[in-house]
C-alpha cells in the first residue's frame, strides 16, 4: 500500500477518507472507460479498504454515506472465484458537474464536464480582454450562465484559467500580460458573487498542467493498474527518449513522482510545472513565466516591457508565418527549463501549437536533442481543452485524494 494513499480511522478525518475512496472510484471510472469504452468501472468494499488501509467497517460506512448522496451506485455483482460474490461500486460520474473557463485574451472557452472531468458540453466565443472590465465582465458572466444552464444536475463550481501574472491564493490579479487594466481586480470575488456559486482561479498554463496530470489514476496500493493510453514506451507508461507524440497517460506511481512541463503558445506563452507530482506555483504564486526568460538582448519588445522575452520572439515568428522558427525558439526555452528543473518530459499545447501540431513537437524534439537534453515531447489528452477542463478539475479535485486532490487548490 501506498503511504500517501493510506487513510487514517479517526472520525476527523471522514473528508479526507472519502476523498480517498472517491478517488479510486473515479480512477477505475476513468481506466475502464479509457481500456474498454462502456466498461463498468467498479471497486468491491473490501479491494478498497485493501487500498486505503481503513477498515472495512469505516470503508461501509462511507461509502453508505456516498451512495446515498448520489455520488456512488453499485455495480453489480463480481462473478464468485470460490467465495461470496463481492458487489462493486462505481462513481456516479453525472451526479456532479463543474465549469471550467478559459479566458486567453481574445476568445472564451467553456466547458461543463461531470464528476471525471470529462467534457460534456462545451461553448466558445470571442472575448477581448483589451475591452474595459464591465463590459467583459458581462460578458463572462453570460456564457458561464449558459454553460451552467446546460447541466442536467448541480454544479458544484466555476475554475477560471487565465494568463497571469496573477495570485491564486486570493483570486486576485495582478498586472496581466497585456492588459493592465485588470490589475488588482477580484476577479475569483467578483464572479462568485454574481454566479451565487464557488469559484477557483488559476494561472491557464496550471490549469492545463492539472489537466495533464489528472491523465492518469489516482494513488491506489502502490501496484499500478497501468496507463491508460501507452504509446509505444516501457513498462510505466513513458516513451522513449525523444520520441514525439500523444503525451501518455502516467501510471499511478508515475503521477506521484511526475516532473514535467506544460508550455502553452496562444496568444501569449507561459509554463505550467509539475514537480513531484504537484502543480509547482512559487512561494509568490509567479512561477511558470515561462516566456519571459529574455534570450536575445535589446530584441523584440515584449508587452512586458522588457526586450527580447521568448514570448515576444515567439509570437513575432508566428506572425510572419514562420511556425518552424516559432517552434525552434520554443524548444530553445524548453530546454532551458530541461537544463534547470530535470524534468521528465515536455507537454506542448495552445492555439499556435494545435495549429501546426507536428512541426512544433518535431522542432521543439529535435532543438532539445541537439542541447543534448532529450526527453519525450508530446500532447495533453484534452488537446486545445486542456486549460478548460483543468480549470473545471480547480473545482473537482478537492474531492479526490491521491496526485489529483493534492496538485489542486488549497
Amino acid at each position: 500500500m501506498n503511504p500517501s494513499a493510506s487513510g487514517a480511522n479517526l472520525p476527523a478525518l471522514r473528508s479526507h477518507n472519502a476523498a480517498l475512496v472517491l478517488g479510486l472510484l473515479r480512477s477505475a471510472t476513468v481506466y475502464a472507460s479509457g481500456a474498454a469504452p462502456g466498461a463498468d468501472g467498479g471497486i468491491s468494499r473490501l479491494e478498497l479498504a485493501e487500498r486505503t488501509g481503513l477498515t472495512p467497517q469505516a470503508v461501509s460506512k462511507i461509502t453508505a454515506r456516498l451512495r446515498a448522496e448520489g455520488l456512488v451506485e453499485e455495480a453489480g455483482r463480481r462473478a464468485s472465484t470460490g467465495g461470496k460474490p463481492r458487489t462493486e461500486l462505481r462513481l456516479v460520474a453525472g451526479a456532479r458537474h463543474a465549469v471550467g473557463l478559459h479566458l486567453d485574451g481574445e476568445r472564451l472557452t467553456a466547458v461543463l464536464t461531470d464528476l471525471t472531468g470529462r467534457t460534456v458540453a462545451c461553448r466558445e466565443a470571442p472575448l477581448d480582454l483589451g475591452l474595459p472590465v464591465g463590459p467583459a465582465l458581462d460578458a463572462i458572466v453570460h456564457e458561464v450562465r449558459a454553460a451552467i444552464a446546460a447541466a442536467p444536475g448541480p454544479v458544484l463550481g466555476v475554475g477560471v484559467g487565465m494568463r497571469g501574472p496573477l495570485d491564486h491564493r486570493t483570486g486576485t490579479l495582478h498586472r496581466v500580460t497585456g492588459f493592465p487594466h485588470w490589475q488588482h481586480h477580484p476577479l475569483r470575488a467578483t464572479l462568485a458573487t454574481r454566479l451565487g456559486l464557488p469559484v477557483a482561479l488559476d494561472k491557464n498554463t496550471n490549469a492545463a498542467a492539472l489537466s495533464v496530470l489528472a491523465e492518469a489514476p489516482p494513488a491506489g496500493d502502490g501496484d499500478d493498474a497501468g496507463p491508460l493510453r501507452p504509446e509505444g514506451g516501457d513498462a510505466a507508461g513513458a516513451a522513449p527518449a525523444g520520441a514525439v507524440g500523444d503525451s501518455a497517460p502516467l501510471s499511478a506511481s508515475a503521477a506521484r513522482r511526475a516532473s514535467f512541463a506544460y508550455v502553452h503558445l496562444g496568444a501569449g506563452l507561459g509554463a505550467g510545472l509539475v514537480l513531484g507530482g504537484e502543480v509547482y506555483r512559487g512561494g509568490r504564486t509567479g512561477a511558470g513565466e515561462f516566456g519571459h526568460q529574455v534570450v536575445e538582448l535589446g530584441g523584440e519588445l515584449c508587452k512586458c516591457g522588457n526586450r527580447g522575452c521568448l514570448e515576444a520572439l515567439c509570437l513575432a515568428a508566428v506572425g510572419r508565418g514562420d511556425v518552424a522558427g516559432a517552434a525552434r525558439l520554443l524548444g530553445v526555452g524548453a530546454a532551458n527549463l530541461v537544463a534547470l528543473l530535470d524534468i521528465d518530459r515536455v507537454v506542448l499545447g495552445g492555439r499556435a501549437v494545435h495549429a501546426a501540431p507536428d512541426v512544433f513537437a518535431t522542432q521543439v524534439a529535435a532543438v532539445l536533442a541537439e542541447y543534448g537534453r532529450s526527453v519525450p515531447v508530446g500532447f495533453a489528452a484534452a488537446g486545445p481543452r486542456a486549460v478548460a477542463e483543468g480549470a473545471a478539475l480547480l473545482v473537482l479535485a478537492p474531492l479526490f485524494g491521491g496526485a489529483l486532490g493534492t496538485a489542486a487548490l488549497a
